[in-house]
């Protein structure tokens, strides 16, 4: 890929498939240990082929809340095995790297929820984005994905929302829903937060025909260039229903292998700012660690919380699916 652009199906003109013994011996430890793959779509592309599902965090959460394996491993960050434990807690649940973790999910406290509480009583919901810790997701409401926050935001009886712990993906739904009073949290996400808007300037003044296609996590200025404002799901599927030809892609680079996938044959280019944006965490989980946790069962993942805190934090996943489901 130079400066950031791919021809769609490249990959696949490549020939031979170089992780078929791998994809032979997968298939076997999966059958030893009644297991199931699930990756996210900014892991590395050659975990993704190994992946018996790819998808972005709600379509996991969903996924994970309905298959029938005993054992989920999930290729992706320390959160999302948490609420793949809180959905299935029956089932066994490994991550590949456990040190794997967001960032983001960590930037709220506790305070900020107690006197958003005090401050608007009834009439307040504390929505949680899913890209959260056990704990946080254990003081609020309902959690949300960046591809259903929107939706279920407008669904609340309440008014007033405290949105936590992305402050991006809050403005973002602030501004879809002005009948709602949103109050925002400091937190963000570093890799969506460090996209720079002079490089995506300089890019769209290189492609001018090039749709910009960027995620919710982006800050406010970097948004305001983009065409299509969506999911790292929502991303991937207007590329591949687009009749354009073009597109400059706003979100971790792993996505590029999807799209290159779903839109083989239509002649597609994709291009990423100058410093292609990349998630260090979500780059541990190899394909070495992949094939030792299933061999191992290594990095099961353990619900810390107990009693009353498990059962709220489960109930904010469960109503996100309810309403999301709507």
């Amino acid at each position: 890929m130079e400066h950031g652009v791919a021809t769609a199906g490249d990959r696949l003109e490549r020939g031979t498939d170089p992780l078929a013994h791998l994809k032979r011996a997968v298939e076997e430890l999966k059958a030893t240990r009644d297991a199931v793959i699930l990756a996210h779509y900014y892991v590395a592309p050659e975990v993704q082929e190994l992946a018996d599902y790819v998808g972005d965090s709600f379509y996991l959460a969903k996924l994970a809340n309905s298959l029938p394996a005993e054992t989920i491993v999930l290729a992706g960050v320390a959160f999302m095995g948490e609420s793949a434990k809180l959905l299935n807690p029956e089932k066994t649940v490994l991550l590949p790297e456990p040190a794997a973790d967001c960032p983001m999910a960590h930037m709220v406290q506790r305070r900020t929820i107690e006197e958003a509480r005090a401050a608007w009583g009834n009439d307040l919901a504390v929505v949680c984005y899913v890209n959260s810790t056990m704990e946080i997701k254990s003081w609020s409401d309902v959690c949300v994905t960046s591809s259903n926050a929107v939706k279920i935001c407008s669904e609340l009886p309440q008014r007033h929302l405290l949105f936590i712990p992305d402050r991006n993906l809050g403005r973002y739904a602030a501004e879809q829903l002005p009948e709602k009073h949103v109050i925002l949290n400091k937190g963000f996400c570093p890799r969506h937060q460090a996209i720079s808007l002079d490089e995506l300037i300089d890019l769209k003044e290189e492609h001018p025909g090039a749709l910009v296609l960027a995620h919710p996590e982006c800050t406010e200025e970097v948004l305001s260039e983009a065409d299509f404002i969506g999911s790292t799901a929502g991303i991937i599927s207007y590329a591949e229903a687009s009749e354009a030809r073009e597109f400059i892609i706003v979100t971790v680079r792993g996505v590029l292998h999807e799209l290159e996938r779903r839109c083989a044959g239509q002649g597609k280019r994709f291009y990423f700012t100058r410093t292609v944006p990349t998630c260090v965490n979500m780059d541990m989980i190899t394909v070495e660690s992949l094939v030792r946790c299933l061999d191992r069962g290594t990095g099961e993942v353990e619900v810390d919380l107990t009693g009353a805190a498990r059962e709220r934090a489960r109930a904010a996943l469960d109503r996100m699916l309810e309403l999301a489901a709507r």
